[in-house]
């Protein structure tokens, strides 16, 4: 199966990715054709003919629903907005080269809440008006199965929102002080003046007890000793099983007991296990914002993202600034170790940034190379990768002296009328945001947006990267640094240069580098090719060899 990719007629003497027969990587700078639109396909990428597994091992794409695509004129996206969006997504077609190609969608919350986030949910039966209908929520699931995307719902159970019927129970329970009422018990609360300390707890009006309220008042935390409990936050995952949804993300899953990470993992053992008897394959994800040494006590149970490789302080970053490729391969073969010693079929979930972060084109520009360097890292690697909304196009956004996480939730820019706007409460100033749009940079080869159309494209055609065995290969006297990936029998190696200069490796001193003997493909900001066992790689560059 051949690709089509896009670029612009003025790139096309600049090479990003090749196609190798046995003398090396192909050079496509002069193979492409204008379409109607102007823009130039390429159509010499190679994919498997065989069928890839419908696994879990695949790109992600976390949207903020209420600023990724308005389809009404309200200003706030929704549910319909992200069915229009879906061509852009993915198309159903991987070697068409005119979508993003991503294999997964994660919808940050959409029931029923007062706020913009909707993190302080007041029904999980019903889809916030805001974002549409539950036959949009439906619609949305079965156009992404026909094209081989996969939906995870944002799950915050650990609290609910103050106007859930749950809690108008338990504050009713509590005045008449009704212990036999199902709800008494149903959040965590203490009398006045005996809360423990730590933690937060907020004054019940009429009553004489506070209930706990770590993230804010309006947040009322859930009494998970509560047998009651357990049943209706089940339900509520069950419910959406049902109707197609694949998976979740959970919210604040380390707080289910606060600083009592035993307790935690023990209820969340409980929950995943439940969860499996309705969907064997169930995509189960957790925010564990913590070290390695918390993280990996969930992964008995359930994936959990990497915090440790995220944001501007991680190892991505730090790694992408032209740093010790060697020390990011050995950390990525070490945390796989663990949490495969902890779960059969535990998952890697890197990132680089997401709703809860500043945005990483604010410390990871286009202009530098490093945007590029970094999505090289974590996207053409093992298990399932996160790109977070707009991350293609640069998108910025931060807190800033303002102190809100609005300014990391910023509108889409799509640059074709979309109404789209920024959420409540923002205030970011608009003359830092890029001026890119998708509509700008669709036919401009160059671009991030192009970039990560071809990253993704790439680790699709070589199903060795997602799903292999990783075995890092360590690269001495060099920043250079790369690993081994082997599956269903087949080898591919993957070596990242993050320095800004080309670097000449002799392939015959790097152990386990024996029998890979094709150049297969490379991407980046510069070129690489194979001579014998002399290995070029331009900066900013990954290749992959065969």
């Amino acid at each position: 199966m051949k690709a089509k990719y896009i670029i612009a007629a003025a790139a096309a003497g600049w090479m990003l990715f090749g196609c190798a027969g046995a003398e090396g990587a192909m050079d496509l700078s002069e193979k492409y054709y204008l379409n109607a639109e102007g823009e130039a396909i390429i159509d010499d990428v190679v994919f498997p003919e065989e069928a890839l597994p419908d696994d879990n091992s695949r790109v992600f794409y976390e949207i903020f629903v209420g600023s990724f695509s308005d389809s009404d004129g309200d200003g706030i996206g929704d549910l319909r907005g992200i069915i229009e969006r879906m061509d852009y997504l993915n198309d159903g077609d991987p070697a068409s080269g005119l979508s993003l190609g991503v294999e997964g969608l994660w919808l940050t919350p959409i029931f029923l809440s007062p706020s913009y986030h909707k993190y302080d949910v007041t029904d999980y039966y019903t889809i916030d008006p805001d974002f549409g209908t539950m036959d949009d929520l439906r619609e949305l699931v079965s156009l992404c199965h026909e094209r081989g995307v996969k939906v995870i719902l944002d799950m915050p159970i650990n609290h609910t929102g103050t106007g859930h019927r749950w809690f108008k129970y338990f504050k009713y329970a509590q005045t008449v002080h009704d212990e036999r009422h199902d709800y008494y018990d149903f959040y965590v609360w203490a009398p006045d003046g005996e809360t423990p300390g730590g933690r937060s707890f907020t004054h019940l009006a009429g009553t004489g007890i506070s209930y706990e309220s770590n993230f804010a008042s309006s947040m009322p935390e859930l009494n998970f000793d509560n047998a009651l409990v357990r049943r209706a936050v089940l339900d509520v995952a069950e419910f959406y099983l049902d109707l197609g949804v694949d998976g979740f993300r959970f919210d604040a899953a380390k707080y289910i007991y606060y600083g009592d990470t035993e307790s935690s993992v023990e209820f969340w053992q409980w929950y995943t296990d439940e969860l499996r008897v309705v969907r064997p394959d169930v995509y189960l994800v957790a925010e564990v914002w913590d070290s390695d040494g918390v993280t990996g006590k969930y992964a008995v149970c359930m994936d959990c993202f990497d915090f440790t490789v995220s944001q501007a302080g991680g190892l991505i970053a730090e790694t992408a600034k032209a740093g010790n490729v060697d020390r990011y391969s050995a950390y990525v073969e070490k945390y796989i170790q663990s949490i495969s010693a902890a779960r059969e079929g535990a998952m890697y979930v890197p990132f680089v940034a997401n709703h809860d972060t500043d945005r990483a084109s604010g410390y990871l520009t286009a202009a530098s190379g490093q945007m590029k360097a970094a999505a090289n890292l974590y996207i053409l690697g093992p298990g399932s990768p996160f790109i977070y909304y707009g991350e293609e196009i640069g998108l910025r956004g931060s807190r800033g002296g303002a102190n809100t996480d609005a300014n990391r939730r910023l509108a889409m820019r799509w640059g074709d009328g979309d109404t789209v706007q920024d959420p409540v409460g923002t205030t970011y100033d608009p003359a830092k945001q890029t001026e890119s749009t998708v509509k700008s940079l669709k036919a401009y080869g160059e671009s991030l947006y192009s970039y990560y159309k071809r990253l993704i494209m790439l680790r699709k055609a070589n199903p060795e990267i997602a799903r292999g065995t990783y075995c890092a290969v360590p690269i001495p006297e060099s920043k250079l640094g790369g690993y081994i990936a082997e599956w269903n029998g087949k080898q591919v190696m993957v070596i990242h240069n993050t320095t800004q200069r080309t670097i000449e490796l002799d392939l015959s001193t790097v152990t386990g580098a024996e029998g890979f003997t094709v150049l297969h493909a490379f991407i980046g900001v510069g070129e690489a090719s194979l001579d014998g066992n002399l290995l070029r790689i331009g900066g900013q560059t990954s290749v992959i060899l065969r």
